[in-house]
């Protein structure tokens, strides 16, 4: 079960970074909106990446997986406090949608 529920939240977070750094509208445009400076979007696809690769090490070796998990944890409640703070009060719902399974994640360990 810890197995299938961390391979399907690096997926998804996975995903996540990856839209980050094909720049899809649809992330970049909020992004912009939220006034994140362009400069720092790769550096966000990076840290996503790097939490994925961490929660996937997590499998073998534990403690990575939840450092990683923490960090993913931190990196999209920064994203929740960015979109409150935006007072883009309907976009909320994406970072926790992305960091739920996370918390799901770090539950299991």
């Amino acid at each position: 079960m810890t197995t299938t529920i961390t391979i399907a939240a690096a997926l998804w977070v996975g995903f996540s970074a990856v839209s980050v750094f094909m720049r899809a509208k649809w992330v970049v445009e909020p992004l912009a909106a939220y006034g994140v400076p362009a400069t720092w979007w790769p550096w966000l696809g990076v840290a996503k990446a790097a939490g994925v690769l961490g929660l996937l090490a997590g499998l073998f070796v534990p403690a990575v997986g939840v450092a990683a998990g923490i960090g993913l944890v931190l990196y999209f409640t920064g994203a929740v406090i960015t979109v409150l703070r935006a007072r883009s009060y309907s976009h909320v719902m994406f970072p926790l949608m992305y960091m739920a399974p996370v918390v799901g994640v770090l539950v299991l360990y």
